[in-house]
């Protein structure tokens, strides 16, 4: 089956997340859709200083926003801080030092926020990491599934309170389309007692993503919750974390822009809100969340485990006041 699923899988990606495939699919957006000011609304945006969040950034900066990029290294914040300001001409970007792989940190990071501003319109999960061989953080979990699924999960929830109280409210989380290869694991989720493929438990934390994007969408009805695929894009990150892919497929590969076009969309545009909270986007369009015949499809139990045990993990990290 996982054969078979990575062939279905690559086939479709050589076809659609590649730059070709993007220059397809843009033939059909609309150019109004991203005619809009943001000015008063504010973006939280994390992993901003290189590559789609920077992209992402830079963009609704040039729209008005008041955008706080959030980022494990000051040194590189700044310099992207400098960039957005030189280009946008836009002096509100605010800079947030944070690793997501520390989880009491997000924690910690997430109330000092609530308590020094009164809104945030739009939260955009970016930052991710593919650590290819078991590592633990500070707090003994597995480096990449405290990243890409512990860290989101405590950020957005934490950041819940906040955003409901504000005008139209989203969440937004990059993911990738490498889920589609994954069923959701509810009995392993830091990667324990099975061979460990940096690859595959990445795909297994986007999968994760996914999941947890539906479930938090049905919990809170007043937040657009959406997640999304930025198709293979040239990233300094995508460059480290897979070399090999990075020089096969570098002339194929989208720009940080093109891969950032539809989280974007998702953040400023009417007609993104106007699709039900909950889905996985690709190019602007809602797309399935399953390969034909990949018996990847989740229970309403599992989903309901694996929740339950993200808030059982955050909860026993969250430092006491």
């Amino acid at each position: 089956m996982s054969f078979y699923r990575n062939i279905v899988w690559f086939i479709k990606g050589m076809r659609e997340y590649t730059r070709n495939g993007y220059e397809s699919a843009c033939k059909n957006f609309m150019a109004k859709d991203l005619e809009v000011s943001m000015v008063g609304r504010s973006f939280m945006i994390t992993g901003a200083n290189s590559g789609i969040g920077k992209a992402t950034a830079m963009a609704i900066a040039k729209k008005g926003g008041t955008v706080h990029l959030v980022c494990r290294n000051k040194d590189r914040a700044e310099k992207a801080r400098e960039d957005l300001v030189r280009e946008s001409g836009n002096t509100e970007i605010h800079i947030h030092l944070l690793d997501l792989s520390e989880t009491r940190k997000v924690w910690e990071f997430a109330e000092a926020f609530k308590k020094e501003y009164s809104s945030l319109n739009v939260l955009i999960n970016n930052a991710g990491c593919m650590v290819n061989q078991r590592e633990l953080n500070s707090e003994g979990l597995e480096k990449n599934f405290a990243t890409n699924t512990l860290g989101v999960y405590i950020l957005t929830t934490s950041l819940i309170p906040l955003l409901e109280k504000s005008r139209d409210p989203r969440v937004i989380t990059v993911s990738s389309g490498g889920m589609l290869v994954q069923k959701l694991h509810t009995d392993d989720l830091q990667t324990e007692r099975c061979h460990f493929d940096g690859t595959m438990v990445y795909a297994q934390n986007k999968r994760q993503q996914v999941v947890m994007t539906g479930a938090l969408a049905k919990e809170h009805p007043k937040i657009h919750f959406s997640v999304m695929h930025p198709g293979w894009a040239d990233t300094p990150a995508v460059a480290t974390a897979m070399p090999q892919f990075h020089q096969m497929m570098r002339d194929r590969l989208r720009t940080a822009e093109q891969g950032a076009d539809t989280v974007v969309w998702l953040a400023v545009s009417h007609a993104a809100t106007a699709a039900p909270s909950g889905q996985f986007f690709q190019d602007r369009r809602a797309v399935p969340i399953h390969l034909p015949l990949a018996w990847t499809h989740s229970s309403q139990q599992e989903v309901q485990n694996f929740m339950a045990q993200l808030d059982k993990l955050a909860s026993s990290l969250k430092p006491v006041e």
